[in-house]
Parts: C-alpha cells; sequence; structure tokens
C-alpha cells in the first residue's frame, strides 16, 4: 500500500475514533441524567425522604428493590413510615400518619389520584 492510501485509512480510522467518544460521551451523559431525574422521581415518592439523607435513601430503595415480595415492601414501608414519623416529631415537623398508598401518587397521569383535576383548566 502507498503511503497515500496509509494516511487516507489513518484519517478515516482517526475519525470513526473521534465518533464513536463522541457518541459514548453522549450516551453517558444521556444516562447520568436519566438516572438523576428517576432518582428525583423515586426520591419524592419515598415518605418522608426530606428528611433522609441521600445514604440513607439509597439504603431504603435497594431494601425496597431487593424485597421478595409485596408483603415484604409493605413491611419494610410500614417500618420506614415509623422511623419517618418519630425523626419528624423530634424535628418539630409533621408527616402524614398514614403512608400514602402505594401505586396512587399524585402527578400528571391519568390513573386514580393522578390527573388535573375536574375544572381546574
Amino acid at each position: 500500500m502507498n503511503k497515500a492510501k496509509w494516511m487516507t485509512a489513518l484519517a478515516v480510522g482517526a475519525l470513526l475514533l473521534a465518533g464513536a467518544q463522541a457518541l459514548a460521551a453522549e450516551q453517558a451523559r444521556t444516562r447520568e441524567e436519566m438516572g438523576t431525574r428517576e432518582m428525583v422521581q423515586e426520591q419524592e415518592q419515598v415518605y418522608g425522604s426530606q428528611l433522609m439523607t441521600p445514604e440513607e435513601r439509597i439504603e431504603h430503595q435497594e431494601r425496597m428493590r431487593a424485597a421478595a415480595s409485596e408483603e415484604e415492601r409493605e413491611k419494610i414501608r410500614a417500618e420506614h413510615h415509623e422511623r419517618m414519623k418519630i425523626r419528624a416529631r423530634e424535628q418539630g415537623l409533621s408527616l402524614p400518619d398514614e403512608p400514602p398508598a402505594h401505586g396512587m401518587h399524585q402527578g400528571m397521569g391519568t390513573g386514580p389520584g393522578g390527573g388535573m383535576g375536574k375544572g381546574r383548566y
């Protein structure tokens, strides 16, 4: 192969490598943004999350994911709810007496408890 062909092949390879690196960086940014959004959304759904450290939220989420059954998750939720009520009381704050019903998150969805409501717009 002559020198011109080698140089062309080298240039094409460098361009492909640069493109692959740019794509990988963009995918990493997207994953990071998605992870942050999911973490904030999940944090908002954890009862008393405003009273927890980031480490405690992560530990709680890991316990919930590791639970073998819905019954075990409900037990974890109930224990967590009691701990957060005590913590809130100690800090002079108040939380609802009952934890939110599982799956009944307030938001923009159209399921039970979600949506815009009657006559709002």
